[in-house]
């Protein structure tokens, strides 16, 4: 989905382009919110992953994410939504490769552990990059609103 509504505002205003990156930092937020949910659930009701599917999961997830991450990275800094959508793609090879070490960690230790702190780690990490992106769609927003009030009127 962000990929998608990232793709649809490449060539929009510059306005679409910050709305789209406040999108994606919401979703990033939401996303984050719901790993440090599951982490507090499994702590709650202890249950011990299987790895197997853990690590093969995250391992299609890594190869699928590391193609978008390659094709991204020549514009990583092109403007607000590219580099939001980088971002999003950078959380999700950080994910992708703590998951593999997670899976790693419960089959040597047969605990859920490594899971759960592996959870936590990736809720901050997503709610940090959330907190980046939102604070400078809304400067870029802003920027953009400011622009827009004191130009001066063009049909003299």
């Amino acid at each position: 989905m962000v990929y998608g509504f990232s793709l649809y505002v490449v060539a929009r205003s510059a306005t679409m382009k910050a709305r789209a990156a406040l999108l994606k930092g919401i979703i990033m937020a939401a996303f984050g919110f719901f790993v440090l949910g599951q982490v507090i659930y499994r702590i709650a009701f202890p249950q011990l992953p299987v790895y197997e599917a853990i690590g093969a999961i995250g391992l299609l997830a890594l190869a699928a994410n590391g193609t978008c991450f390659f094709l991204l990275w020549r514009h990583r800094a092109d403007d607000i939504n590219m580099s939001s959508v980088w971002l999003c793609s950078r959380n999700d090879i950080i994910a992708n490769i703590s998951v593999l070490f997670a899976a790693v960690g419960v089959w040597l230790t047969h605990s859920g552990w490594p899971d759960i702190l592996v959870g936590l780690a990736l809720a901050a990490l997503f709610l940090r990059s959330a907190l980046h992106v939102l604070r400078e769609s809304i400067r870029a927003l802003r920027a953009i609103r400011t622009n827009s009030a004191i130009q001066p009127d063009n049909f003299n």
